[in-house]
């Protein structure tokens, strides 16, 4: 399985993209498409044109709005250059109504040359092939459904939070994760509501057995302190803050038995282009 984020911070983060992760494991999952991402995508090594399953947290825009470019894209190419597979979105409640407005108000959307579908995954897990996906509610906005996700490969674990609170909804989709990344908007010194400060990420990891940490989402006020400090009060395994297009290759390796607290487990690695990042 192999993680590369395309986004790691908010909606006008003046050097980062906003939320975007792209999942590579038998399926190309894409988890979020906030704005600037897709210039992301079109920089690393994947054919957009690919790419068949969305993933949505919730529909606050930093995580929604660049699949609008995108989506136009698709169109004019599967009309003037060659067909694509068929294209499916899934997303907590409401995400049916959402779209169906999309393609049926957007100029050029509909009828779309290609089959679309939309699936409300609300608490539920998916099979795609040998990727095993679950949604989970989680605290965010109380005028919205909000979720995290689990993907489960040949035996490895990513979790995402999307935007979230600490809460048990994050923990439980977090257990014993080989990778976790989560919304790590804030430092302690600023708590804000709706979303976690390192600290908080820290303790979902330590709670949730996780044996690596991948902090993102930031605001700018968050990168002026020591995020990776603060995590580790909480957690005692590794803690990295997320770049754009930084590649996370996660081991089909056996993990050690265990919680993560006390022993640094292996099973990941980082790499930003040819590089790899301790």
């Amino acid at each position: 399985m192999r993680l590369i984020v395309l986004g790691s911070g908010t909606n006008l983060h003046p050097k980062r993209a906003a939320a975007g992760y792209l999942v590579e494991t038998d399926h190309l999952c894409l988890f979020d498409f906030g704005p600037r991402t897709l210039m992301n995508l079109l920089k690393i090594d994947v054919d957009r044109h690919r790419l068949q399953h969305f993933f949505f947290s919730h529909y606050h825009a930093d995580h929604f709005s660049d699949f609008i470019t995108f989506f136009f894209d698709a169109v004019i190419h599967a009309t003037l250059v060659g067909p694509r597979p068929p294209l499916t979105i899934y997303g907590p409640r409401g995400t049916r109504r959402l779209f169906m407005t999309i393609l049926k108000e957007f100029p050029s959307f509909s009828p779309t040359p290609f089959a679309v579908r939309i699936k409300e995954l609300t608490d539920q897990t998916i099979q795609l092939g040998e990727t095993r996906i679950t949604a989970g509610t989680v605290v965010h906005s109380s005028r919205l459904h909000c979720q995290g996700y689990r993907v489960e490969y040949r035996g490895k674990v990513l979790a995402y939070s999307g935007d979230a609170e600490y809460c048990a909804g994050v923990v439980r989709l977090c257990q014993e994760a080989d990778v976790a990344v989560l919304d790590c908007s804030y430092p302690a010194q600023r708590p804000g509501k709706g979303h976690m400060t390192a600290r908080d990420c820290g303790r979902v990891a330590q709670e949730a057995g996780v044996k690596r940490l991948i902090l993102s989402h930031f605001y700018p006020v968050a990168e002026r302190y020591n995020l990776i400090g603060q995590a580790s009060e909480e957690f005692e395994g590794r803690v990295t803050m997320a770049r754009d297009r930084m590649r996370i290759d996660i081991s089909e390796a056996p993990a050690s038995p265990g919680r993560a607290r006390g022993h640094g487990k292996t099973g990941a690695s980082w790499r930003t282009g040819g590089g790899r990042v301790p």
